[in-house]
């Protein structure tokens, strides 16, 4: 009898001991959660598996534990957990820079901009300063600043400070004589500003970059120091890719090299800048990619910004009539770029604000992409779009938008649009229903990092001091699914990465970030002030 109850008891623990070896092997495993996956169903999940660095499997806490042995278990506590967010649009080596630059945001007036250059320079007694961040229309006096303050201050050192949008520059005289300007300088694709023949300091669009040239070069430690910083940033808001909107080879290749040796963990995909130098290198070439970096499109600008009138318009502002804006380049060599690029294997993503540069970049696809098979080329702003052209939008030409922008340019958009044509602007649910598909951005650092502050002005059309009542323009809000699906499978698929981000679904990098609050159903005023608890990169917690 005694032998019989040992033999039971053996084999008890046999069976058992046997059960826990036949477990898989994993390296993560999350329970207890409120998982979105943002799968097709857009279903929810409590669980989830993770190994190699991607999602295993995908289930509930019970399941999963009988069948996983994990070298890390974590409890979620109930936690709400989203796919890792995708910026569609944003500037994230130019977030690095402004870091270590004079920060204008938010400033109220001039003299707060003066006041902040001023404790900048005793700081950091640089040889040229610059800065970014100003924006006129937030001050007392809505009208661009001239340079005779600068001129006082720092009559032997270059000040150059960009507005917030990046499309018009206050430089004061010794940075104007850094860069050769004078009152003869021609201005094409843009403005120099004169006021009874002198110059005022203030240039939009082109010309800025003859005083950006003469901003002497930063050293490769401060450049690799200003991406690290970006990371640092964004990984504390939840975003696990973003779109760079603009790079030149040397910095792609700095990512590159700063993400092999494992110095840099966010997953880049790259816009090349529309230069000779850039397209020549990198359009006869297969596109560039890796786990972590994705190079295989074009930027180009097609006009300037609305609140710098250097939107391109099909009749002129309304606050500045006879005043049209401008296009940064001829149409003929527009549609010569856009020709080139359709030659090879890159997309192409156009800034595209007024509705006469939207119409020119919308046909020049439309007549480029009609046979072209699957190239998914993007509308970046997609702004102000003329009624009749709305049609001209599909999974091939997507609008790439920044809901924030809707909120920050409401309180002048009607002064340099006028009712009727404001209608047509910011219409993220009008362009939703005629692409089928929408990718969401912020375009850091003109407007704040947090993809919180994206979705909230997305679903509430609101800003943060819950203005205007009831939503400004609401018939162009989008619900919830479908503003948390342009930060990750929608902005995933317009990157051609829809198999490998974007939603909790095994196979796909275990890119995911946990939530202090359900974004789904906290109320609207609540959104703006959402935390990430935490955010993880390939199964790595990064933040």
């Amino acid at each position: 009898m005694i032998k019989k109850i040992f033999f039971y008891i053996l084999s008890f623990g046999i069976f058992f001991g046997c059960n826990d070896t036949n477990k898989e092997e994993a390296d993560l495993l999350v329970i207890n959660a409120n998982v979105y996956t943002v799968d097709d169903e857009f279903s929810t999940a409590e669980a989830f598996v993770v190994k190699d660095g991607k999602f295993l499997a995908v289930g509930t806490s019970k399941e999963l534990q009988e069948k996983y042995n994990s070298a890390e278990v974590v409890d979620a506590q109930g936690k709400t957990i989203l796919p890792g967010l995708i910026d569609a649009h944003a500037h994230f080596y130019g977030l690095g820079s402004t870091m270590q630059t004079v920060n204008l945001t938010g400033t109220n007036s001039f003299e707060e901009v003066v006041a902040r250059i001023t404790e900048f320079q005793k700081e950091k007694n640089t040889d040229f300063i610059v800065g970014r961040g100003w924006d006129q229309n937030d001050w007392e006096v809505k009208e661009f600043p001239v340079k005779d303050t600068l001129d006082v201050l720092f009559p032997d050192t270059p000040v150059a400070i960009t507005r917030i949008d990046g499309h018009a520059l206050l430089a004061n005289q010794a940075a104007l004589d850094a860069a050769g300007i004078t009152t003869n300088t021609p201005a094409e694709g843009g403005e120099i500003e004169k006021k009874n023949g002198e110059l005022t300091g203030i240039l939009i669009d082109n010309p800025m970059a003859l005083v950006e040239n003469a901003v002497p070069q930063t050293s490769l430690e401060d450049q690799a120091a200003a991406l690290l910083d970006a990371q640092k940033e964004v990984f504390q808001y939840g975003l696990t890719t973003v779109n760079d909107a603009g790079l030149d080879r040397f910095t792609i290749e700095l990512i590159d090299s700063l993400q092999q040796a494992g110095e840099l963990d966010v997953r880049i995909y790259a816009m090349i800048s529309n230069t000779k130098e850039n397209l020549d290198y990198f359009l006869d070439r297969e596109p560039l990619k890796t786990e972590k970096l994705n190079v295989r499109a074009v930027k180009f600008y097609a006009d300037g910004a609305l609140g710098s009138r250097g939107a391109a318009l099909k009749q002129p502002y309304s606050d500045k009539h006879n005043h049209f804006g401008a296009l940064l380049s001829s149409v003929a060599d527009f549609k010569a770029t856009a020709a080139r690029i359709a030659g090879s294997e890159y997309q192409m993503n156009t800034h595209a604000i007024g509705d006469s540069a939207n119409v020119v970049v919308l046909k020049t696809y439309d007549s480029l992409l009609a046979d072209a098979g699957d190239r998914r080329w993007k509308v970046e702003h997609s702004q102000v779009i003329a009624p009749e052209d709305f049609k001209y939008f599909s999974k091939n030409i997507i609008p790439s938008v920044q809901p924030t922008h809707a909120t920050s340019d409401m309180y002048w958009a009607q002064e340099r649009l006028g009712p009727e044509r404001e209608k047509g602007a910011y219409a993220y649910k009008k362009l939703l229903d005629e692409a089928g598909i929408i990718a969401l951005g912020t375009d850091f650092p003109v407007e704040q990092v947090s993809p919180f502050l994206t979705f909230y002005a997305a679903v509430a059309r609101k800003d943060t001091k819950n203005y205007p009542e009831g939503g400004y323009m609401s018939e162009q809000a989008l619900t919830r699914e479908e503003a948390l699906r342009g930060m990750t499978i929608w902005a995933a698929y317009s990157n051609f990465e829809e198999d490998e981000k974007g939603s909790i679904e095994p196979g796909k990098f275990a890119d995911f970030v946990i939530l202090d609050r359900d974004i789904m159903k906290v109320s609207e005023e609540q959104i703006p002030d959402m935390k990430a608890s935490a955010t993880y990169l390939g199964g790595k917690k990064v933040y």
